[in-house]
């Protein structure tokens, strides 16, 4: 009987260390800045993070990279990996079809526009636009052919017209534009049929002009309002909007009701970006900042702040053994200052 008690203990202690020699499969897709491949190495804010706790463990593991982030949850959902590490929100939704650790990184979602567009509307590039040019010089050549035609036809009836033709353009064109501002001059009326006629016709003309002036500036300023920042989720509708499908954000865009294109990934949503062919992108704050701030610094800005506040977790299959002495290492992690230097690192300042 006691031999038999010992061979049961030295079979329990065996089967222990080799579960604790089992190299974890960890499961994880490229979401910079918590995951990516970086001169051949594995990095990352959620990378490093779980080194740390492997670590702490003394767990030995392997990153297995999937393609999209659906095939990552995928692998956890179906016990095919013994964890996921990423950007993974914790939701409803995912925690029916998973276990999540305590949350490793407050997020939230946000809005990236293209750096043109942050561009304000302002009355000088109204004025400086080249079809209110175009418009000014053909109110002048109006005004000058008017006011000429006008010295044509009263220079021998009207003494202010009496001048030769070298005299004549500048005082002629000056007849004509205080006509079309003030109304013209009492005491230089027209006094032929034909100077008469045509000056009721050119004041008539004259509010063409006036509306011209003044739609043009309208028209440029609404069109570069229209045109301009993305400050908000109320002025996303009627803009090309991007996400990745069946993400956090996809979701909260389908309970607004704003129509956008959804990616199966991130790199073919920031293709289409980079290419001008979206006017916002809706993604994790966190992801966005980062990109806005290295490889698209020179073509993309947040815009507004951070909105629909979400936590970041780890994911394992559900019942998983492995959560609660991870929920403990993340403690020790935060309570020996080792989690806010990960922080640090990636993201700045800790919240």
């Amino acid at each position: 009987m006691r031999v038999i008690l010992v061979l049961l203990i030295l079979t329990v202690t065996a089967l222990a260390q080799a579960s604790q020699a089992q190299t974890l499969t960890v499961s994880t897709v490229t979401r910079p800045p918590f995951s990516f491949v970086e001169d051949g190495k594995e990095t990352g804010f959620s990378v490093e993070l779980f080194d740390a706790l492997a670590e702490s463990l003394e767990w030995d593991f392997r990153i297995v990279r999937s393609d999209g982030f659906s095939d990552m949850l995928t692998r956890v959902q179906q016990a095919r990996a013994d964890l996921a590490i990423a950007n993974i929100s914790i939701t409803a939704a995912r925690e029916s079809k998973m276990d999540f650790s305590q949350p490793i990184f407050e997020a939230g979602l946000q809005i990236m526009v293209p750096s043109e567009s942050t561009r304000r509307p302002s009355l000088m590039q109204a004025l400086l636009s080249r079809d209110l040019f175009i418009a000014i010089g053909l109110a002048f050549a109006i005004l000058l052919t008017g006011g000429m035609l006008m010295w044509y036809f009263e220079r021998r009836a009207q003494p202010y017209f009496d001048r030769t033709l070298n005299e004549a353009w500048f005082p002629s064109f000056w007849w004509a534009l205080n006509l079309v501002v003030n109304g013209g001059f009492e005491e230089r009326v027209p006094r032929t049929v034909f100077g008469r006629l045509f000056g009721v016709v050119l004041v008539i003309s004259s509010l063409f002009i006036v509306s011209v002036f003044t739609a043009r500036i309208t028209s440029v300023m609404t069109v570069d309002a229209i045109t301009g920042t993305v400050n908000s989720v109320n002025d996303l509708y009627g803009k090309r909007v991007g996400t990745i499908s069946d993400s956090t954000a996809a979701a909260f865009l389908d309970r607004r009701e704003v129509e956008y294109d959804s990616f199966a990934g991130l790199d073919p949503m920031l293709e289409r970006f980079q290419e001008g062919k979206l006017d916002a992108v809706v993604f994790d704050a966190p992801v966005l900042s980062y990109y806005a701030n290295h490889e698209g610094r020179d073509i993309a800005t947040m815009a507004g702040g951070i909105f629909l506040r979400e936590n970041y977790g780890i994911a394992f299959p559900t019942g998983s053994p492995l959560i609660e002495e991870v929920n403990q290492a993340l403690l020790g992690l935060r309570e020996d200052g080792t989690y806010d230097k990960i922080y640090r690192k990636w993201f700045g300042i800790p919240n």
